[in-house]
C-alpha cells in the first residue's frame, strides 16, 4: 500500500504541484509502499469491523438530482483460492479496476485473509442521464432506464472490455440500431489477416455457440461495425482486449439486452478524472489515462477543475486544487473525499463484506486465463453485418 509522507511534505505538496503543474509529481512523494497503511487510516481496524452483506453489484437509485456519486467502497478478505478475476466478476468489477485499487497485491495469488479493496463506488460521468453512457477511461458502462416524471432516477453500471491499442473504441454519440440473440460473427478481413499471420486462421463466419466471441446477445450501434455484446472469454472484461467493440459479462449483457430498446441513445466518452458530490462532500475519482490518449492528463484535469470551479466554486482554493492533483496522480479508480487531503481515507469508510465467491470447478486454470488474455479473440470493425434475429 501507499504510505503517508511526513506532515511537512504533505503540507508542501499542493503548493509544489501548483508551481510544477504536473500530476506525476505526486507519484514521487506518494509511491512509498507500506502494507499497513490501510489499517492506520481506518478509525476501526479492518479486522475488527462487523462483517456485512455486499451492496448491490450494478443498480443504484439517485436520491436527488444533485447526487453524482453512487455505491460505497467495500473490503473483502480473500481465501487462498481467490484471484482478482474471481473477485471482479462476483462483485461487479473489471480486472483492471481491482489491480488499480490494490497496488502491491498479487492479482493471481493474493493469499489467504488478504484485505482487498473493492472499488464499488462511482462518480457518474458528466453527461445527460439518459440511455447508455460508456466511459472508456474507467472501462465502465452506465445505463439510465427511462422513468416516469417524479420517479427517482436509477443508474445501472457494468464493467466493460474496450478496444486495445491500435483498435481504439471510438468516441461520440450514436444509437442502438438493432438487437440480436445468438448471433453469427462475420469475421472482419483485418482480423482474419491478423490471425492468419499468427498461424491460427479463423473461419469467415463463426456460428452461435461457445466458440463465438460475441456471446449470446448483441446490441448493434449506428457506428458501422461496432457492437455492445457478451463474450465467451469473461476474464477479459474490464481490460483493453477487443478490436474496438464493447464486451460485457454474459449475465450483464443479458440483463442490459432486455432493457435497452432500438433507438436508445449511446454516448461514448473518455473521462479519466471525474468530480462528484455526495451528501454535500466533494469527491474526485482518478483513473490512469489511456496510453494512446491524445490529450495530456494535465489538460484533462485542468479542464474539469475549471468547470467545477465555474459551476459551484469548488477547487477555487489553491489547497483544494493541490489535493485534487495529488489524488489524480495516485490513480486508484476510487472516489476520494478531496477536502481530507488523504487518498487513503477510503479505507476508513469502506464496508467490510462477506466473501461470496463460489468455486467454479469448470473454471480455466491460471495459465489458461493468462493465455486467453494474451491472445484475445474479439470482433472488430467490419463492413459485414451481424446476422440479426429480431
Amino acid at each position: 500500500m501507499l504510505t503517508k509522507p511526513p506532515q511537512l511534505i504533505r503540507i508542501l505538496i499542493p503548493f509544489l504541484a501548483l508551481q510544477i503543474g504536473a500530476c506525476s509529481i505526486y507519484q514521487d512523494f506518494l509511491d512509498i509502499r507500506d502494507p499497513g497503511r490501510q489499517r492506520r487510516s481506518a478509525e476501526i481496524p479492518i479486522e475488527k469491523r462487523p462483517l456485512l452483506e455486499p451492496i448491490s453489484r450494478n443498480s443504484f437509485v439517485l436520491e436527488s438530482p444533485e447526487q453524482t456519486v453512487v455505491g460505497e467502497p467495500q473490503i473483502v478478505f480473500t481465501r487462498n483460492t481467490d484471484t482478482f478475476s474471481d473477485l471482479a466478476r462476483e462483485y461487479g468489477l473489471g480486472y483492471d479496476e481491482l489491480v488499480a485499487a490494490n497496488p502491491g497485491i498479487d492479482p493471481w495469488l493474493p493469499g489467504k485473509n488478504t484485505p482487498v479493496l473493492l472499488p464499488t463506488q462511482y462518480v457518474l460521468p458528466d453527461t445527460p442521464r439518459r440511455g447508455v453512457v460508456l466511459n472508456i477511461a474507467s472501462k465502465r458502462l452506465f445505463y439510465y432506464p427511462a422513468v416516469a416524471e417524479g420517479e427517482s432516477v436509477q443508474v445501472m453500471t457494468y464493467p466493460i472490455g474496450i478496444g486495445r491499442v491500435g483498435w481504439e473504441t471510438p468516441l461520440g454519440d450514436t444509437t442502438v440500431v438493432a438487437k440480436a440473440r445468438d448471433p453469427h460473427w462475420y469475421v472482419p478481413w483485418s482480423v482474419q489477416k491478423e490471425y492468419r499471420e499468427r498461424g491460427n486462421p479463423l473461419p469467415a463466419i463463426v456460428p452461435p455457440g461457445p466458440d463465438n466471441p460475441l456471446g449470446s446477445h448483441v446490441l448493434k450501434l449506428e457506428m458501422p461495425g461496432y457492437l455492445i455484446h457478451g463474450t465467451n472469454q469473461p476474464y477479459g472484461v474490464g481490460m483493453r482486449v477487443s478490436h474496438g467493440c464493447i464486451r460485457l459479462y454474459p449475465e450483464n449483457i443479458e440483463l442490459l439486452y432486455s432493457m435497452v430498446d432500438i433507438g436508445e441513445p449511446v454516448r461514448i466518452v473518455n473521462e479519466p478524472f471525474l468530480v462528484g458530490r455526495l451528501n454535500g462532500e466533494l469527491y474526485l475519482e482518478s483513473h490512469t489515462p489511456l496510453e494512446d490518449d491524445t490529450i495530456t492528463p494535465d489538460e484533462r484535469l485542468q479542464k474539469i477543475l475549471d468547470k467545477a470551479r465555474d459551476a459551484s466554486g469548488a477547487f477555487n482554493d489553491h489547497l483544494e486544487r493541490g489535493y485534487a492533483r495529488a489524488i489524480a496522480g495516485d490513480a486508484r479508480g476510487v472516489p476520494v473525499r478531496v477536502l481530507l487531503g488523504d487518498a487513503d481515507e477510503v479505507y476508513g469508510r469502506a464496508r467490510v463484506v462477506r466473501n461470496t465467491v463460489k468455486i467454479d470447478p469448470d473454471a480455466p486454470t491460471l495459465a489458461e486465463i493468462r493465455e486467453i488474455l494474451d491472445s484475445p479473440m474479439e470482433p472488430g470493425e467490419s463492413d459485414e453485418p451481424v446476422q440479426l434475429v429480431e
